[in-house]
């Protein structure tokens, strides 16, 4: 039973074609190709979205740091995307995989930090050591300030891992439960049922809310260093 709860997160197929890919074109669909002169409620929600985005993102970033405006707000779509075509069925949640999330993570810190130490090292290797603190204490301080910086990316990749794949592996088994329940006990298929979409809700909800949180701590690494 294990296994077939970690069988989720391999990539499907059907008459051995990978069903992954295709997921991806789904986004597709919602575009309308002919050009119009007038925009549907679709490109008006998209464009009020992307404006939102990026005002919240320069009111928190330095003039040299809202040149990742793009690069972030093109960050924020693909986790988003990625964390909302997994809930759909024969499809294949990338965000649950811990490489892809460290190969986002990793080189986007790296970038914030380089960007401090050439563009400000000064005001970047202050944070190495908190104002304040004990002379005693500077050395351990600036080793914990290390360690700590050096675990950013970490936390970024498994934070998001994490919460994507707890929440699946949750829905797999109440829905596992749904079903056993069925012939047997149709109050409890019934509860459980009704617990199950509840999930599916709460999963929308945290797919939106994981990506927001990592563009959102990539912004703040950026403002320490900008």
């Amino acid at each position: 039973m294990t296994m077939n709860m970690f069988e989720q997160f391999m990539s499907p197929e059907l008459l051995l074609i990978p069903t992954a890919p295709l997921s991806v074109l789904i986004p597709i669909l919602m575009i309308h190709h002919k050009p119009k002169l007038l925009g549907n409620r679709m490109t008006t929600a998209i464009s009020w979205l992307l404006k939102t985005m990026m005002s919240n993102m320069t009111d928190q970033l330095t003039p040299y740091g809202q040149k990742w405006c793009n690069v972030l707000t093109s960050l924020f779509f693909v986790i988003l995307l990625s964390n909302l075509l997994g809930l759909l069925p024969y499809t294949f949640t990338s965000t649950s995989q811990l490489s892809m999330n460290m190969a986002m993570a990793i080189p986007l810190w790296m970038a914030t930090v380089i960007t401090g130490m050439t563009k400000n090292p000064s005001t970047t290797l202050a944070h190495m050591l908190p104002e304040g603190s004990p002379t005693p204490l500077v050395p351990f301080m600036i080793i914990i300030e290390t360690i700590s910086l050096l675990m950013r990316p970490l936390a970024l990749g498994v934070r998001l891992t994490a919460n994507i794949t707890a929440g699946h592996l949750l829905m797999t088994m109440v829905s596992t439960a749904t079903l056993n329940f069925i012939n047997t006990n149709i109050t409890m298929s019934v509860i459980t049922g009704t617990l199950l979409f509840l999930l599916s809700m709460l999963e929308l909800a945290v797919a939106c809310i994981q990506a927001y949180v990592f563009v959102l701590l990539i912004i703040l690494y950026l403002q320490e260093n900008t």
